[in-house]
């Protein structure tokens, strides 16, 4: 590796390294942020969590191997290799994430379909591939003939995960289509059926911003601007991260986090009654002094 003025990286790589702290720094506040607003939560919230300050955590090892890089030449090992730890946790947790949230997972329902398992035991492997190219891929010249074989299985597989994840959502949105007009409680399915709506559209920008518009970046920028790819990428990542914590965060007015009232419960059981399912059954209810009160269903 050349050496140049400013150090060993090419001009369009020497801002990368000042690029990926101030991220990771950005990130980690955004983190803070959001467990400081974790109260009345679900598990996946905490997921959200643990994926905001592991890309923190990724975005700063990698800077760290960007500085010896451009002091020393070459990266040393023991920040390369928490690099890639981090980074390969990063994905994982990336798309598990999607994936959950797309499913409604701890918002809508607490078990998964055997479908949308399929999709996990797709995603994950994929997950493991794409990481492990992209390793290969970061200690490999580009000279090198397997260099472009690993780019293009990288790119295939990341679009695969990106792919699979928006099954999900699409499931969801159909499910919830179907249960605005069958079970009685249309808003606040209708405001969730919105809320999906919105984060299947943010998933697509998210792909096309991170993916597509960032490949014809690099290719058509100047080689001193190269590094303009990467901050779209992590302008688009930190934009997309702080919109689904937006749009789930937990709150009082989140449609996921309304809790049926008692005259919408009232009202299924009395379709229930009038179905005739709950005839002859009683309803037991318990007074303020203590007493069990039996109730007789309407007929």
């Amino acid at each position: 590796m050349c050496l140049n003025p400013d150090g060993y990286l090419s001009a369009g790589e020497i801002p990368l390294p000042r690029l990926y702290i101030s991220m990771a720094a950005i990130f980690f506040a955004a983190a803070v942020v959001w467990t400081y607003t974790l109260y009345s939560v679900f598990k996946i919230h905490w997921l959200m969590a643990a994926l905001a300050y592991t890309k923190a955590v990724s975005l700063l090892f990698h800077s760290i191997n960007y500085h010896f890089i451009n002091s020393e030449g070459h990266p040393i090992e023991g920040w390369a290799v928490m690099y890639y730890i981090t980074h390969l946790l990063k994905g994982a947790l990336l798309f598990i994430t999607l994936a959950l949230i797309g499913t409604g997972f701890a918002f809508v329902k607490y078990i998964l379909s055997d479908k949308e398992k399929k999709i996990f035991m797709i995603v994950i492997p994929l997950q493991v591939l794409a990481n492990v190219s992209y390793i290969i891929i970061e200690e490999t010249e580009e000279g090198a003939s397997e260099y472009t074989l690993w780019r293009e299985i990288l790119f295939l597989v990341d679009l695969i995960c990106c792919g699979a994840v928006l099954f999900p959502v699409v499931w969801s949105i159909r499910h919830l289509q179907e249960a605005s007009n069958t079970d009685g409680k249309a808003a606040m399915n209708l405001e969730k059926l919105k809320l999906f709506r919105h984060y299947y559209v943010m998933i697509v920008c998210y792909i096309y911003f991170t993916r597509i518009i960032a490949i014809l970046l690099e290719l058509t920028v100047p080689f001193q601007w190269q590094w303009c790819q990467e901050f779209l990428v992590e302008v688009s990542t930190l934009i997309f991260f702080v919109l689904t914590g937006f749009k789930f965060r937990p709150a009082s007015n989140n449609p996921y986090l309304q809790l049926p009232q008692d005259e919408e419960d009232l009202e299924m059981d009395e379709v229930i009654t009038e179905s005739g399912v709950l005839e002859g059954i009683h309803k037991v209810k318990k007074t303020s002094n203590g007493r069990e009160r039996q109730r007789e269903v309407a007929l």
